[in-house]
């Protein structure tokens, strides 16, 4: 069957905390379930899912400072430029595969639990959650995956089996992007610091959030999903 996207989900069954409620180590709350309706009234609010420590409870998180890259702001070295010329990038057409890569158990410091990884399969059939893949001689080799809500995009995860094929599907999603929209990574690590990502207060977050969310869905992310 297709479902033409994004399809509404009920509305979820629990009220969502404000992003203000986060303690000194960013978590707002404890428990809830992931299904669409919740998964997506958190994101609206500033919030995030993902369990507290190693197969902890699912958590509730709302980082201050919040890590953002600045649609105008990301930092394309010379050889990732050259990297973009050696792979091939597609949308949305291996979003599972792309999430069950994210989510290999002998990843360092992985978070992705099997339930995380069902919920965001199903916000991906309900067009919700995008991938962006790279691809070389036909192999997935690189990719990323996170929630479009209107302008606004979270990046989630992403994973790469030769050398810069995260950085280029980063660089494919930064140009899908509107300009005036908001790509929240949640947390700036060096990693992605290197690649542009600044930290923003998290009032300004919000701020910009609101407006991310009443812009229209890119393009790219407006289509059929099977």
């Amino acid at each position: 069957m297709i479902i033409f996207v994004p399809v509404e989900p009920p509305p979820s069954q629990w009220v969502m905390p404000s992003p203000g409620d986060a303690g000194p180590d960013d978590l707002v709350a404890v428990g809830a379930d992931l299904e669409p309706g919740t998964v997506l009234a958190a994101y609206r609010a500033g919030l995030f899912p993902m369990p507290v420590g190693p197969g902890g409870d699912l958590g509730w998180w709302s980082p201050d400072p919040r890590g953002v890259i600045p649609l105008d702001g990301l930092r394309v070295s010379r050889s990732l430029h050259r990297s973009c010329r050696r792979f091939d990038v597609s949308v949305d057409t291996a979003c599972d595969a792309v999430i069950a890569r994210c989510a290999d158990p002998r990843r360092p410091r992985g978070w992705i639990t099997a339930e995380v990884r069902a919920a965001y399969g199903l916000l991906h059939r309900l067009g919700w959650v995008h991938s962006v893949e790279a691809w070389a001689d036909g192999e997935l080799v690189g990719g990323l995956y996170g929630v479009a809500i209107g302008g606004f995009f979270a990046g989630e995860s992403m994973f790469q089996l030769r050398a810069d094929a995260s950085k280029v599907a980063l660089v494919a999603l930064v140009d899908l992007l509107r300009r005036g929209g908001l790509l929240d990574v949640q947390w700036r690590t060096p990693h992605l610091a290197s690649l542009g990502a600044v930290e923003l207060p998290r009032a300004a977050y919000l701020t910009r959030l609101a407006t991310a969310l009443e812009q229209p869905l890119p393009p790219a992310f407006a289509h059929p999903t099977a």
